[in-house]
């Protein structure tokens, strides 16, 4: 039954105000369906590994004026663009430009006969990189390592039990088989050593910039390198040691092998939107890629070799999966236990070209699963377009998106840069930042202001679609855009955190390619003929977390890097989690989607003429506030039973909003145009 009708008078202003809205691409360019061929390359990827000697004696061609050229380069970014540089000498004890200047000195005294072997220089660069523990800053190598992957045939996780921590086998490459080997199979000891402790001395080797990532990485990097961003392994194959299926203790040896990379999603160097707002953990991203190679091929089938490809028709990986037009971004299903029927929304990367298309599909999926609670997992997501990630957070939330602010080191070079872009709102946009680096030079800032990199009203004009409870899962492994994703889901008091890990990789940067910041300086037209950067040989190039990231509300100015976001809860990964669909994992973020207030807001709207009947029907709030383009036009005290409002001279095309508070608190919001 109805309950009481309303009328509430629109005025005269109101008419003439309309609330404009971030207009999605009617062309992306998405790519059609494709499967032919794309199978027979998945399949290929591994039959077409070579073994790791093999791949290296061919590798090894930078002359001595090359490798000095890497070296002074090298320093300019550090010293000149590296945002973390005062916080990393200070939190780690490291002073990687004394290292750059001494290896200089060293490769001084050498002779193109004399010079040490090429691994050797590729080693010192990546541990000078590697030593301020920062995976946005990195010493990329040249060809042939660029686009090429070291790996074993299987893949290792952790989990846990009350008799400690384990080491399973999870996945293995289709065709290869050992002697009770498999998932499930129990890793005991790695070349001899223990493995947790193997697992240590590796992440110490690739480190994140806390122990908890420190950690993964180490995992992670066991069976998997991208050769563009790690070293080469040292050993030629390794021996494993585990326990078999059958209780057995067996021991493999296997060689490590190199293969070629699926693409990146873009071209990093290039002066474009996507480029410009990257928040990328590179490692990660190349990880990623490299799994879908090697385990997943139908996800590579249906991308059609591309990767984070939107196709034109939505498709279904799994037979438990809805279907999605980004099969290599997100996985959504419904998960039903003990505590209830939830939507489970896996989102595999932000690394995408247009956020808006990664905000509606998360939409769109997130309407297609049900309503009383959303898991949004976020687990070994390395980032990508920052807009993507804080496009997505409103839409979970009544409250107003405050991006994440960022800010540049004070130096010459980067003032230059600022300078060159200050009125550049068609390109790459570096204005707000110009003023108070200029003031710098007077006062001695060592920051310049803090301003956004999304824009605040892309962040909110879509609002609120979601209105369940949400749990988000994260792990040590989410990184740069999933750390700022992370980091606003906290600061807006979005839902409740569940962490696998203690912490989150504490990746807090927007980060750009030497080719990048060599590319600025010379667009738009004339090129400026004494720019410091020089173009890198043989595709070598380098990556700097160029503007940091702080938080907003309660601990707004406080760092995303090094500290990261720290869960509310914690799950110690299980035997189930990784063998049987993250059972357990799911089930503890149901039991806390199940203790949290559940809302409903029911909005219908009919347009009579020049009247608007506005039916209400809400669950968990005692209020609802009208707005029709942003202007107040009523207020609904709620007794538990529909309403309906009538407004009157009202216009197609306007805004409606309804704002719905539980004991003055808002908890609801929901938009729709007439």
């Amino acid at each position: 039954m109805a309950g009481p009708r309303k009328t509430a008078q629109k005025t005269t202003a109101q008419k003439t105000t309309a609330q404009k809205s971030v207009a999605r691409k009617a062309d992306r360019g998405a790519p059609p369906n494709r499967r032919t061929g794309s199978r027979r390359r998945a399949t290929e990827t591994a039959a077409a590994a070579v073994p790791l000697p093999q791949f290296l004696a061919g590798a090894g061609t930078l002359t001595l004026a090359q490798r000095t050229l890497l070296i002074d380069q090298a320093l300019l970014m550090l010293e000149q663009n590296y945002v973390h540089l005062p916080l990393k000498e200070a939190m780690h004890a490291v002073n990687p430009l004394q290292r750059l200047r001494v290896l200089r000195a060293r490769t001084e005294r050498q002779t193109d006969a004399s010079m040490e072997a090429e691994w050797l220089f590729h080693r010192q660069m990546s541990g000078i990189f590697h030593c301020v523990r920062d995976l946005h800053t990195n010493y990329l190598l040249p060809a042939p390592f660029a686009g090429k992957i070291a790996f074993l045939p299987f893949l290792i996780e952790k989990c846990f039990d009350n008799a400690g921590e384990h080491y399973l086998i999870t996945r293995t490459i289709t065709g290869f088989t050992a002697p009770q080997f498999g998932p499930g199979a129990e890793v005991t000891h790695w070349n001899g050593t223990p493995i947790a402790r193997a697992v240590a001395l590796n992440g110490a080797a690739f480190a994140g910039s806390n122990d908890a990532a420190n950690l993964a990485r180490g995992l992670e990097s066991l069976t998997l390198r991208p050769l563009v961003i790690q070293a080469p392994p040292d050993e030629d194959w390794v021996t494993v040691t585990y326990v078999g299926l059958d209780g057995s203790v067996q021991e493999l040896r296997e060689q490590w092998k190199v293969t070629t990379n699926l693409p990146p999603m873009t071209d990093l160097d290039a002066v474009t939107e996507a480029s410009a707002v990257m928040g990328l953990d590179l490692d990660s991203d190349e990880k990623a890629r490299a799994k879908k190679a090697l385990y997943v091929r139908d996800v590579v089938e249906l991308e059609g070799g591309e990767s984070s490809a939107e196709l034109t028709a939505p498709v279904a990986v799994g037979a438990a999966d809805l279907p999605t037009t980004m099969p290599g971004v997100f996985r959504a299903r419904v998960v039903t236990g003990t505590h209830g029927t939830f939507g489970h929304l896996r989102i595999f990367t932000f690394s995408v070209n247009d956020p808006v298309a990664f905000r509606d599909e998360f939409v769109r999926l997130a309407a297609a699963l049900p309503q009383d609670g959303l898991i949004v997992d976020v687990r070994d997501n390395g980032g990508g377009h920052i807009h993507a990630s804080e496009f997505t957070l409103q839409t979970m939330t009544p409250r107003r998106i405050a991006p994440e602010p960022v800010q540049f080191v004070s130096s010459p070079l980067n003032l230059r840069l600022c300078r060159r872009h200050k009125d550049n709102p068609a390109g790459i946009d570096l204005g707000p930042w110009f003023d108070s680096l200029e003031l710098a030079t007077e006062t001695g800032a060592a920051y310049s202001a803090a301003k956004p990199i999304t824009p605040e009203h892309g962040a909110n004009d879509l609002g609120q679609t979601y209105h369940g409870p949400v749990v988000l899962i994260t792990d040590a492994r989410c990184y740069s855009a999933t750390d700022i994703f992370a980091a606003g889901f906290a600061d807006h008091e979005i839902g409740t955190i569940l962490g696998v890990d203690d912490n989150t990789g504490a990746g807090g940067a927007n980060v750009w390619t030497h080719g990048l910041l060599a590319t600025l300086l010379n667009e738009p037209p004339p090129a400026d003929p004494t720019t410091p950067y020089e173009a890198l040989p043989n595709g070598a190039n380098l990556r700097v977390a160029i503007r940091r990231t702080l938080r907003v509300g309660e601990l707004s100015g406080t760092p995303v890097e090094d500290l990261g976001v720290r869960p509310h809860a914690t799950h110690r990964m299980t035997r189930a989690d990784l063998l049987a669909g993250n059972a357990d994992l799911l089930a503890a973020a149901g039991a806390l989607l199940a203790a949290m207030p559940h809302r409903r807001l029911g909005l219908a709207t009919t347009l009579t003429g020049t009247t608007l009947t506005v039916g209400l029907d809400v669950d968990g709030m005692d209020r609802v506030d009208l707005y029709l383009d942003d202007r107040p036009i009523s207020s609904e005290d709620l007794t538990g039973v529909p309403v309906e409002i009538d407004i009157l001279d009202v216009s197609p095309g306007q805004w409606l909003r309804a704002d719905g508070f539980a004991s003055g608190v808002l908890v609801a919001s929901r938009r729709r145009q007439v």
